[in-house]
């Protein structure tokens, strides 16, 4: 960046009602609805620099987020368990909404974390779609799993409806994903490339393009890193521990879980893959995550090299 005109960060704190803005050494508080956010935007309007740091807060955010998208202001949404190891790090216990607001800022300038990129309207109504259809699902298994102990009539007939409710919900939601990506060339290519793999499906190419619209634009190693499914070392001096996973982005990384389970089954290459890992000694639920690493990265490379062959991966 040029010492001239450095870019100028703000840290935005987001709760449910409210906004907490540090910027340029005032804090404001705003309201966390239209009137906030057309005011946000005229605080951070006049900069031409501006990048703004927030944290995902499960959707509270999302509003702020396509009204500092549409000023076209630069921001990245970061998990919160990064900014509160930095808050920790920084010797921070106390924790305020103007206090996190500083945090974020501070975070900012002393990473520089990588600008979110800005959905298109079809990506945001995926993105709903595919968020709507996993809470019906879970509400579902929930419904089921509790039903299973039901003895008295009424109890089970109530069930049962609920069931039958949620279920075609869960319909109505695939059927209007399938619309949505049909109705979209882009889209529709991009979801027929990921399910070339047997045991990506129409879901979890939906959940994929809708969750991580990076894929096909990132190295293998951040595709991992992201998808949650990058090992890490945890060894010090002598101690050797194991290699885990940690991070990345939930949602992904369940939709990658069960896409692997039927990769290893029926996709010829995850397949043999899966099986050497298991012939070697690996525990079952090690050789599934390896799967899933190995999956994320060759769906990247599909989307990323139009050229590339399955067979060659």
């Amino acid at each position: 960046m040029s010492q001239n005109n450095p870019t100028i960060y703000a840290g935005l704190d987001v709760a449910k009602d409210s906004l907490a803005l540090e910027f340029q050494g005032r804090t404001y508080t705003l309201n966390n609805d239209p009137r906030g956010h057309a005011r946000l935007v005229r605080i951070l309007g006049g900069q031409p620099k501006v990048h703004v740091i927030l944290e995902a807060t499960g959707g509270y955010e999302q509003p702020a987020v396509r009204a500092l998208h549409s000023a076209s202001i630069t921001l990245s949404v970061l998990e919160p368990s990064r900014v509160r190891a930095f808050a920790r790090a920084k010797g921070l216990r106390a924790k305020t909404d103007p206090i996190d607001a500083a945090v974020l800022r501070a975070f900012g300038e002393a990473l520089a974390p990588r600008p979110s990129t800005a959905p298109t309207a079809q990506q945001q109504q995926m993105g709903e779609l595919v968020t709507r259809r996993r809470q019906l699902t879970e509400s579902a298994t929930c419904e089921a799993n509790r039903a299973a102990h039901y003895s008295d009539p009424m109890a089970r007939r109530q069930a049962a409806v609920l069931l039958r409710l949620l279920r075609l919900q869960i319909a109505q939601c695939e059927k209007a994903i399938a619309s949505l990506i049909a109705e979209d060339q882009t889209m529709a290519l991009r979801a027929a490339r990921l399910q070339e793999v047997p045991g990506v499906g129409p879901i979890t190419a939906a959940t994929l393009m809708a969750e991580m619209p990076e894929l096909g634009d990132l190295r293998d190693e951040s595709v991992a890193a992201l998808a949650g499914v990058a090992p890490y070392n945890r060894d010090s001096g002598p101690f050797a521990g194991s290699r885990r996973i940690a991070g990345g982005r939930t949602s992904v990384r369940c939709a990658l879980y069960m896409a692997a389970l039927s990769a290893s089954r029926h996709d010829p290459i995850l397949k043999a893959f899966h099986q050497r890992l298991i012939a070697n000694g690996k525990k079952p639920r090690v050789a599934l995550t390896a799967v899933m690493r190995k999956l994320i990265v060759l769906l990247n490379r599909l989307l990323k090299n139009p050229g590339f062959q399955l067979q060659a991966a």
